[in-house]
Formats: structure tokens, sequence, C-alpha cells
């Protein structure tokens, strides 16, 4: 009995001991704030406590007080939309799941009690103690696949990251070229405004023809309605960020910068962005690990299809006549009918549909890099059209428009049509601009967050070389 005592302490013992090193707690997040630092040079903050919350109002309090920029919104964002750190959720699960991987099963124990109807007989006591080997000579690769989910789950929370940056850039210079294009709308609603006054005034001396004072009035009720529907974008792309930037009541009152940049003259190489993007994307590095883990599964199920149960322990039973008798136990499930044939045959079916899944989203990745490069190329030719040639040609034709009606070889319907030409080409050149910046943002998501160097990670955080 007292061996029995003995044996059963030291198992107990050495059972907690290793469970307590499984279950150690690892900072999972980590890898993800370095990713985002490295790839959009922004800060997250995964607020598990009060404490982080208030110091992030306070930083985006901080933030809202300069005129935004694409970057200050994106970082906004990053610290404040609410549906990002309902995402950062997903590692902690798959945290908690690698942990209960890594964890021993507890010992089973089963106490029983017999009382007899007659002395002098004494109680009946049988005791017995279990341990679920199966379960424990599982840990290994059950931590394997746990690993790999917490993975694959960093690699879609640092993607979430990526597409959270790349949205609020995009809404930031659509909201920059709609207010660019007010302003430009209401300096020609102001010209027309003086040429609808002049035309009227020459109608009215028998000047001008009713044809073409019905052409000034429908012109000036256009601009009206183009600046209507312009305010009306620029109060619907405000909301849009208020809601990527997680902001309600007294700070939504924030203001942009005005003016959107130029395109640039010279710019970064665009060669190779498709292996650049199956090197970087998030996504795609959680299909694989997904894929991973997946074989990992399969790997554990034919591994251990044959055995159900494997359970040892010890039994002790002390009769009525005060006689203890003690000796080992052993569980053992015979695979006779059932010999896993379903867990495998559905660990398969997983492999093989990781595997389409990892295999589809490569091929429309790359497709998606072209698609956005092209679109890139092309907006940007269009915008230095616009800058290069037409607003100058434009701009020098009002010039010698307006050289004429001074000298009075042209009427004032000339001139103002001169000046709508004008204005209208710089129209056309904030909104090939806005395309351009949009275009970059989204083509940024794509190859994963950088397009001008590679990042190469290790498997130990989100954001590994898969090719």
């Amino acid at each position: 009995m007292k061996i029995a005592k003995i044996l059963v302490s030291l198992l107990l013992a050495f059972f907690a001991a290793i469970s307590t090193l499984a279950a150690r707690d690892e900072d999972s997040f980590a890898p993800v704030e370095q990713a985002a630092r490295q790839r959009s040079r922004s800060a997250v903050t995964w607020q598990r406590e009060q404490k982080a919350r208030e110091q992030t109002v306070a930083e985006v309090r901080r933030l809202l007080r300069a005129p935004l920029t694409p970057n200050a919104a994106a970082q906004i964002a990053l610290l404040n939309n609410r549906g990002l750190q309902s995402t950062f959720e997903e590692i902690g699960l798959a945290q908690a799941d690698l942990i209960e991987a890594r964890t021993f099963p507890n010992p089973e124990l089963n106490v029983s009690a017999r009382f007899p109807d007659k002395p002098p007989s004494g109680t009946d006591v049988e005791w017995s103690i279990a341990q679920n080997f199966l379960n424990i000579l599982m840990i290994p690769l059950k931590a394997k696949v746990a690993k790999d989910q917490l993975l694959a789950a960093q690699f879609r929370v640092s993607d979430a990251i990526t597409r959270l940056v790349a949205e609020t850039k995009s809404a930031i210079y659509q909201l920059k070229a709609a207010e660019e294009i007010l302003a430009r709308l209401k300096v020609e609603q102001a010209a027309q405004a003086t040429s609808l006054d002049l035309i009227q005034k020459l109608h009215e001396a028998g000047n001008i023809t009713d044809l073409q004072l019905l052409q000034q009035q429908g012109e000036y009720s256009q601009s009206r309605l183009q600046i209507a529907q312009t305010e009306a974008d620029i109060r619907e792309r405000r909301e849009k960020l208020n809601r990527l930037m997680g902001l309600w009541g007294t700070d939504t009152d924030w203001k942009v910068e005005p003016k959107l940049p130029d395109v640039p003259r010279t710019d970064f190489s665009i060669g190779g962005l498709e292996t650049l993007a199956i090197t970087q994307r998030y996504d795609l590095a959680a299909s694989k690990a997904e894929l991973e883990s997946a074989l990992r599964a399969l790997g554990l199920e034919k591994a251990f299809r044959w055995i159900g149960a494997l359970d040892f322990g010890i039994d002790s039973e002390r009769d009525t006549d005060s006689q203890t008798i003690t000796g080992p136990t052993l569980r053992l499930e015979l695979p006779i009918f059932n010999q896993g044939q379903a867990r495998v045959a559905r660990g398969e079916a997983a492999l093989r549909r990781a595997y389409d899944k990892f295999e589809q989203e490569a091929v429309d990745i790359r497709s998606e890099v072209r698609e956005l490069r092209d679109k890139l190329i092309s907006s940007r030719d269009i915008a230095e059209f616009y800058r290069d040639a037409l607003i100058p040609v434009r701009t020098q034709t009002r010039d010698q428009m307006q050289l004429q009606y001074n000298a009075m070889t042209v009427g004032p319907i000339e001139l103002f049509t001169a000046r709508q030409q004008e204005i209208a080409a710089e129209r056309g050149y904030v909104a090939a601009k806005q395309e351009y910046w949009v275009t970059r943002s989204e083509l940024e998501r794509t190859v994963g967050g950088s397009l001008t160097r590679p990042l190469q990670i290790s498997s130990k955080n989100p954001v590994s070389n898969r090719n």
C-alpha cells in the first residue's frame, strides 16, 4: 500500500511539472507588432487592459489635432479601430488552443465503498487512478498542429492590418481629391456667375441670342449641381474615414492636409512585383500555415488510427477481511470495427482543400498584381499628360483668348469657355492624381505592404519567405 501511494505521488508530481512547463505563456502578439512596424511603419497595440485603452485614446486625440496625412490616418485606424481589436482576439484563441494542446491530461481517480449488512465484516473499499497515455503520446504532434494554427492566426491578423492601412490611405486620398475638386468647382462657378451676369446684360442689349443665354444658364446650373454632388461625396467619404478610424462625437471634427501630392516624376521599379507579393503576402502565408497544419493533422490521425484508448493506472482494493490487493491496470480499445477510416478520410479531404486554396490564392495574387501594376502605369501616364501637356495648352489658350478679348477680337463667351476648359483640365488632373495614389495604396496592399524591399522573415514571425 505504501509503495502504491509513493508511486502515485511521484506520477502526479511528474505530470504536474511537465504540464506547467507545457502551458507556459508566450507573447504571441509581439511578432505581429514587429511586422506592422516594418511594413506600415506604424504602431499597433492589443488593448487587453483599460490602461492601454486610455493611452490609445490620448494618442489618437493628439494625432487629430494636426491636419491628417495618409500615414497619420492609418496610424489612428490601427490604434482605434475596434474591429481590428476584435481580430486580435484570434491570436488569443489560437494561443489558448496551443496551451491546451501542450497541457497534460488530468489523471482519473475512481473510489468506491461497499458496506456489509452483517458484522463483523469491515467496509470494502476500492480505489483506482489511471492516466490516458494515448493523449500524452499525442501531445508533441498536437502541439505542432496548434502552433501552425497560431502562426496562421498571426498571418491573418497581419493581413487585416495591411488591408486596414491601405483602405484608410485610399480613403484619405479620395477625400483630399474631392475637396480639391470642390475648390476648383467653386472657382469655375464664380467664373460662370460672372459670365452669366455679363451675358444677360448683353442679351438685354440685343447683342446675345436666346440660345447663347440658355447655354450659359445651363452651364451655370450644371456647375451648381456638380458642387452639390461633390459636397455630398465629401460628407460620405468623411464618414467612411470616421468608421475606419473608429471616431465619433467631437473627435470627428478633424481636417485633412489640403491638396493631393503631385505624381512623382521618378518612381519605384515595377519589376519583380509578383515575386515580391508571393514573398510578402500575409494571407498567402496564412494559407501555407493552414496547409502545413492540415498535413500534420493527417499524420497524427494516421499515426494513431489503430489506438482508440490507452490507459495505465493502479487499482487497489481493501477487502472486508482487511486484506489489501494492489496492482496495475490497463485499458486498451481493440480496433476491430472502427479503425479510424473516417478520421483519415476527413484529414485527407482537409489537406486537399488547403492545398487547392493555397494554389488558387497564389494565382489570384499574381493576377491582381499585374492588374494593379498596369492600372498604376496607366493612371501615372494620364496624370503626366494632364500636367505636362493638356494643362499648359489650356493655360496658354486662356492667356491668348484674354489678349484677344482685350483687343475686342473675340467675345466674352469665347473667353469664359477657355477659362472653363482650363479649370476642367485642372479637375481632370486632380482625378488622375487620385487614381494614381489610390491605385498605389491598393498595390502596396497587394504586394504585402512594401513596394520597394522584400522582407525575409522566419517562421517565428508573421512574414515568411513562402514561394
